[in-house]
């Protein structure tokens, strides 16, 4: 099968979004299907407003449609809501060609968190966005719930997967720090309510792993947690798996990738009971889900590594690829459908 998956998060962003399309993709290729990833890195780009970051496409509707014309897609998935997912829209709209949708970010909360704009006027646009596909997949049964609940429809579930062989239980002793270590990865942005975290009252080492635009401002304001920047591959596993609690402050995420790999990493997790964790993690086996964040950190201490792990030793690419794939709405399979109705 020929895909075309677009994007308007791809590298060099470092966060869960980029690394489910670019594992998926991969997943797929191994599989024999042929993926056509169309991102920022092909068109001019500007920087994204309060997060230069994140480049999002300049008027990219022509060589869009240049490129989709010339790989002729079996199927079209558009992944974002950005200037690329808006000029996908548009393209499959005009040419009636069907497409499937993902919902990654809780953008209205996102940008709630940096301007006064109302959700109800961003969950509008983004209602609107996704009605026009032929399923919009969601990553757990909290967030479809969510999406239902404001007037989305054809949701399906498009769960996710983790590399267990990258991730895995690793020596304690990398890391040279008191413990216990309590770690937080990802991007460093006010979005992730990260400052909730490091001002716990914890004993040993706060650890951040990962870089964003709240950095600076927050080792100014916390000098005695070690920021270490962004870590990649093995290196990013050694990280993980020496510590020994990992801390999920977020309260707008769809999922948490790195809590199945903390998890993945014997690394049991403290998080709130909200949107992603409360499907992610098992409360009181793979972590605590507390509203007292600190109480939940020191009786994550307490919960077995091997449990974690045998928990994510269950969920894999491959099968969150063949989720991903039973979504889809071949191009040939809509029309099919078309004719027979025509002729009742």
């Amino acid at each position: 099968m020929k895909l075309a998956i677009v994007t308007d998060a791809w590298r060099p962003q470092t966060n869960g979004v980029v690394q489910t399309l670019s594992t998926t993709a991969q997943t797929l290729r191994a599989g024999g299907h042929d993926v056509l990833v169309v991102e920022p890195n092909q068109f001019r780009t500007f920087p994204c407003p309060t997060y230069p970051e994140i480049r999002l496409s300049w008027f990219p509707s022509r060589r869009l449609a240049k490129l989709l014309s010339e790989f002729a897609p079996d199927c079209i998935h558009i992944a974002t809501e950005g200037t690329l997912g808006m000029a996908a829209r548009s393209w499959c709209l005009r040419n009636r060609f069907p497409f499937t949708t993902s919902y990654h970010t809780q953008f209205p909360e996102y940008v709630r968190a940096r301007a006064p704009i109302p959700l109800a006027l961003s969950y509008a646009h983004l209602r609107r966005f996704h009605s026009a596909a032929a399923r919009t997949m969601v990553a757990t049964p909290t967030l479809q719930k969510q999406l239902e609940s404001r007037g989305f429809h054809n949701i399906v579930r498009w769960t996710r997967g983790v590399d267990v062989e990258l991730f895995r239980p690793g020596d304690k002793n990398f890391l040279n720090l008191p413990r216990p270590i309590l770690v937080y990865l990802g991007r460093v942005a006010v979005e992730k309510n990260i400052e909730a975290f490091l001002a716990l009252d914890l004993p040993g080492t706060k650890l951040v792993i990962g870089d964003g635009p709240e950095r600076v401002a927050l080792q100014a304001k916390f000098p005695t947690a070690v920021f270490v920047g962004y870590k990649y591959g093995a290196e990013l596993a050694a990280h993980l798996a020496a510590t020994d609690v990992f801390v999920f402050p977020s309260r707008t995420d769809t999922f948490g990738l790195v809590l199945l790999e903390a998890m993945a990493c014997g690394v049991p997790v403290a998080a709130y009971p909200v949107t992603g964790p409360i499907d992610v993690v098992e409360h009181g086996t793979t972590g605590m889900l507390d509203e007292n964040l600190r109480s939940g950190a020191l009786a994550a201490l307490k919960l077995d590594p091997a449990k974690c792990r045998a928990f994510a030793l269950g969920h894999t690419w491959e099968a969150a690829t063949q989720q991903f794939l039973g979504n889809l709405a071949p191009r040939e399979e809509t029309a099919a459908v078309g004719r027979a109705l025509a002729r009742l």
